[in-house]
């Protein structure tokens, strides 16, 4: 199939976008200087709508679309300073009181995979900014990013890899997030990526079986000294608690509980193999063309 190149000359455009078409590329002129930009709290969207289409600044649903030199934001939670009561016909009430601390996403996928995003800046001040979501095959590929947002601001579900990406925590009781549920292969890897935040902010979380490997990764010394965690639910799990490590470091001095252990993961993988290809194996090849 023929691959489309759409080209966006250096601007800030105040546009929600849609894709539905497959192979499609969205390239920016510069990533600092083409921003796409909305303002959308997914609680309010959710009063009106029934689905989450829509309620990101870039809503994906084709396969094999790239992102590359923009910037993404969602301007919610940086100029919506104070709580707002908007109508909701969803609610029982019939209003809903919206904080500048509800979900907002600038990048929503629903069915999509093989998505990739390189060189480019993904902006929220609260959670779920980067929403790769789907557990039938999702494919997920993220390189020389900048990430920030609040709760589980990263929080891809199915295959993800993420190299030399920057994640800033604004607000939340943890940064990254995974889904690996319905698959014991799916997993989250994050390469030679750097961390930082609020004073204290937490590393990552999990609600279902997840599987999360960080390699040659640091950390700003504002972490706080908390493993990622399991959030106590109903979910069944079926497999083991599996978060592994490799050769991360934290300015200020290294906590123990990422130490090196990747010897106790499936297939005990030496770390200079876990890359992209490791990931995705024979399913995608997403450096051939950058």
């Amino acid at each position: 199939l023929t691959t489309r190149t759409i080209r966006i000359k250096a601007g800030t455009y105040h546009e929600k976008i849609f894709l539905t078409k497959h192979n499609i590329v969205l390239e920016g002129e510069d990533r600092e200087r083409t921003k796409i930009i909305q303002s959308i709290a997914r609680d309010e969207w959710r009063c009106e709508h029934l689905s989450d289409w829509g309620v990101a600044t870039i809503n994906i649903d084709g396969n094999d679309i790239t992102l590359k030199d923009l910037t993404i934001s969602n301007e919610y939670g940086f100029t919506q300073l104070v709580p707002r009561t908007v109508s909701c016909s969803h609610d029982t009430t019939g209003t809903k009181q919206i904080t500048r601390n509800s979900h907002q996403m600038a990048l929503r996928s629903m069915n999509a995979t093989r998505l990739k995003a390189v060189n480019c800046h993904f902006r929220a001040y609260a959670g779920d900014t980067v929403s790769p979501w789907n557990l039938a095959g999702g494919m997920f590929y993220f390189k020389d990013c900048i990430m920030e947002g609040g709760v589980d601001f990263y929080c891809p579900r199915g295959w993800a890899y993420a190299e030399n990406c920057t994640f800033y925590a604004h607000t939340g009781s943890a940064a990254i997030w995974h889904d690996g549920s319905t698959n014991p292969d799916y997993k989250t890897v994050l390469k030679n990526c750097r961390f930082d935040g609020f004073k204290g902010f937490k590393l990552g979380r999990y609600h279902k079986d997840a599987q999360f490997y960080l390699v040659d990764c640091t950390f700003s010394e504002n972490m706080a000294n908390v493993d990622i965690y399991l959030v106590p639910t109903a979910n069944p799990l079926q497999w083991r608690r599996r978060i592994f490590y490799a050769n991360c470091r934290r300015d200020g001095g290294n906590y123990q509980w990422f130490a090196d252990n990747l010897q106790t993961a499936d297939g005990a993988p030496q770390k200079e193999a876990i890359n992209a290809a490791w990931v995705f194996g024979d399913r995608w090849q997403p450096e051939q063309i950058l």
